[in-house]
């Protein structure tokens, strides 16, 4: 283990590897499990994320008093050995991805139980949920390039089952999409290692930070351009984000919500930590702006044109990871400050409105804006938890999102260059247009009078596939005891949309591609316009008129979050220019690992 300064350090630095050992072992305890012991498998994984979360915290007061925190597997020095690495960013990640996770298991644990799922949620989700988890902060704290990409195929092989929850047609397909794009990028991700390692005998970034200097150009540019392609695959940034709309809304709202929130986050620290640290100067800051350029622009044209509120929120997301590529590609230390700041409020504002999507969907029926009206009135919680993030995102001073843009516009001002003029107008024009998205879901589905086709109380939501039906005699009760459905409207079209509540006499269509041979009563039967099902196990639920607390409550928190970020911005602010001072100069991380 490295020395470091004091008594607390040394506990801080023995606490590295934690928030990756606690959540993998308590997966491990959950399958042994299995369905049984129900309580108390919530009550283990919420107390490890909270001590994953307290630990993260440890770590970062003690990387900002004593600088980054080192921990060698085993005891091995690199580049024998595995080296974990807690600096000011990757604790500062940490802590917010473990206060997000934390807050969407709960959330979880709440769709859980008023979806009457017993068994889903518990024996395949939550293991997965954890291992994905473990994945986030292994990639935070890897010191080395191949320990970065182990802690990528962690997060990425729970990723594939927690998309696919539920086994319906639509979850199958997005979740074929996602894997395909997911193992591309690990393939290429792969190659870049080998790459780095023939030319430098290392992959041990505090190494690699001394040696890729030594290396002719060309190769450098080579090695640059092979890993911020992997990266610009995970962090979703144009035009190698087209896997993303299309992926992430079929999930159940937990898992888009850390998906949209946190993943693509991975790829934009991958991008921050290679380039202050591998990379540093201007040598692709061009390109690098016009990639930000055309996320912001082309992310936020497909938001505006969307009427799913899940698709909409997928695109802005797209968008918005610009202004995070922004301020890596000005490499100042106000840029990266900003950029810094960026990540950590659109972590959390971005989860919180996916989760809101998935109240508004339990009360509304749909996330469909065409179909919804009324919620304001209807439930005027429900319209304040999305008010607030959804002007945060906007920009809307004094709220942080507002702060992180000034701050990353300053910094490109300060610049001077003609690239960097054209972003800040760019960057200007796109928060414009974020509002109108934002006042655009706000007026449909809040703000207008109800449509006829709102669903009341007891509209079956979800179908899932046709094999696992069954009949309405031998379906479930709700706690009103009004039988439910528990499966799937299958049958003709016509039978279907009498069944389906509020789509009664509506067109009902099948997702994706035309029926094929054999397939004549193997079709699954969405309501049209519908962005398919939102529980764990895709069984049918009901639309409730009182939002359940156990889901509501973890939104009402992430709310707060993203409060506090506006009233502790001068502290943050402070802690992230700390953040970019120490990534520019690059010699803590160095010494601290190498101890020279």
């Amino acid at each position: 283990m490295a020395a470091t300064p004091g008594p607390e350090a040394a506990v801080a630095s023995a606490l590295v590897p934690l928030p990756v050992i606690l959540p993998l072992f308590a997966a491990g305890v959950k399958l042994a499990i299995g369905v049984r012991l129900q309580r108390t498998q919530r009550v283990i994984s919420t107390l490890v994320l909270a001590v994953v979360l307290a630990v993260s915290l440890l770590m970062l007061i003690a990387a900002d008093e004593h600088g980054p925190q080192v921990m060698f597997a085993g005891g091995w020095a690199p580049p024998v050995g595995i080296v974990l690495v807690a600096d000011r960013l990757s604790a500062l990640m940490l802590v917010i991805s473990s206060a997000v996770t934390l807050c969407v298991l709960l959330y979880s644990i709440g769709q859980g139980m008023a979806d009457r799922e017993d068994a889903t949620p518990l024996s395949v989700f939550h293991p997965s949920y954890l291992v994905l988890v473990a994945g986030v902060s292994d990639t935070f704290l890897a010191g080395d390039l191949f320990n970065l990409y182990v802690g990528f195929e962690i997060m990425l092989t729970a990723s594939y089952v927690l998309l696919t929850l539920g086994g319906t047609g639509t979850r199958i397909r997005a979740g074929a999409t996602y894997t395909i794009v997911s193992l591309l990028s690990s393939v290429l991700f792969m190659v870049a290692v080998a790459m780095v390692y023939a030319a430098t005998g290392t992959v041990t970034m505090a190494q690699l930070a001394t040696r890729l200097d030594q290396l002719p150009e060309g190769v450098q540019v080579q090695i640059q351009i092979a890993l911020l392609i992997v990266f610009g695959i995970k962090a979703a940034v144009f035009p190698l984000a087209a896997w993303l709309p299309d992926s992430y809304p079929t999930a159940p709202a937990p898992v888009t919500a850390v998906f949209a929130g946190l993943l693509t986050k991975v790829g934009v620290y991958a991008m921050l930590r290679t380039q202050t640290l591998l990379f540093p100067g201007d040598r692709l800051e061009d390109v690098l702006m016009v990639v930000g350029l055309l996320s912001l622009l082309v992310g936020i044209l497909g938001a505006v044109a969307q009427t799913d509120l899940k698709r909409l929120l997928s695109f802005t997301l797209v968008s918005h990871i610009g202004y995070m590529v922004f301020g890596i590609a000005l490499a100042s230390r106000d840029g990266l400050s900003g950029a810094v700041f960026y990540v950590a409020h659109h972590i959390t504002v971005q989860t919180t409105l996916f989760l809101v999507a998935g109240l508004l969907e339990r009360r509304g029926g749909t996330t469909d804006l065409q179909r919804l009206g009324g919620l304001a009135g209807l439930s005027p919680l429900l319209a304040a938890v999305f008010f607030v993030p959804a002007m945060n995102l906007a920009g809307i001073p004094p709220l942080s999102g507002f702060l992180g843009k000034l701050g990353l516009l300053r910094a490109g001002v300060e610049d001077g260059g003609v690239l960097a003029y054209v972003l800040v107008a760019a960057a200007t024009l796109t928060s414009l247009l974020t509002l109108y998205a934002m006042a655009k879901v706000w007026n449909l589905a809040f703000w207008r009078a109800a449509p006829p086709e709102i669903a009341e109380e007891g509209t079956v939501l979800d179908t899932a596939e046709p094999d696992d039906v069954e009949s309405p005699t031998g379906a479930e009760e709700t706690e009103e005891g009004e039988p439910v459905p528990a499966g799937p409207v299958t049958g003709p079209p016509e039978a279907a949309a009498v069944m389906a509540g509020p789509y009664a006499g509506e067109d009902v269509h099948r997702s994706g591609t035309e029926r094929g041979p054999g397939q004549e009563s193997g079709a699954e039967l969405v309501p049209a316009g519908h962005s398919g099902a939102s529980t764990f196990g895709g069984q049918a639920i009901t639309t409730t008129r009182t939002l359940p607390l156990a889901m509501t409550g973890p939104t009402i928190a992430l709310v707060g979050l993203g409060l506090a970020f506006t009233v502790l911005a001068g502290p943050l602010f402070g802690l992230t220019d700390r953040v970019a001072a120490e990534i520019v100069a690059r010699t803590p991380y160095v010494t601290a690992v190498l101890g020279e």
